[in-house]
């Protein structure tokens, strides 16, 4: 008997449910409801996302780069791969553009992609050369780093390390 009042009342109980849950109209001059469906984007949120494809930009075309930045004796071959790499990745993040919700940030962000971009293109010159030396790339690229690191600031976000995540 206690099995068919608890099967009873799961059964009211699911009919309730359903009869609450019925769609309601939206009256055409609601338009609380209507700024209620698309909430307003969290700059935080943007600006992590736009930082990561950044860093999945990046990661996307550096590998013979890192090859030859982590090798002890690295041969021709791999040089030559290095600078393609790098030439890539510059090309890659000309394409990228800020996000429009970004407004506040945008100048800092469009100069570290500009200094990002400038940075790999120099190493990819660099790697030409006989005896390429990186480390201007690698201070172009440590200014870009605190332009992003600039941004994350004014939303009060903790500054990233790009160098890490790549």
């Amino acid at each position: 008997m206690k099995k068919f009042w608890i099967f009873l009342a799961a059964i009211a109980f699911a009919l309730g449910l359903a009869a609450c849950s019925a769609d309601k109209e939206v009256q055409p001059g609601n338009t609380a409801t209507e700024k209620a469906e698309k909430p307003a984007e969290n700059p935080k949120s943007t600006l992590f996302r736009f930082y990561m494809s950044i860093v999945n930009t990046i990661n996307q075309a550096d590998a013979d780069l890192n090859a030859y930045e982590g090798a002890e004796e690295p041969t021709p071959d791999e040089k030559v791969a290095a600078s393609t790499s790098a030439a890539a990745v510059a090309s890659d993040l000309q394409g990228l553009e800020v996000p429009a919700e970004l407004k506040d940030q945008k100048a800092d962000l469009e100069a570290a992609l500009k200094d990002l971009a400038e940075s790999y293109n120099m190493k990819a010159e660099e790697l030409k050369k006989d005896t390429p030396a990186l480390d201007p790339a690698n201070e172009k690229f440590a200014q870009a780093e605190e332009k992003i690191g600039a941004a994350f600031e004014s939303v009060d976000m903790k500054k990233p390390s790009l160098a890490k995540e790549l």
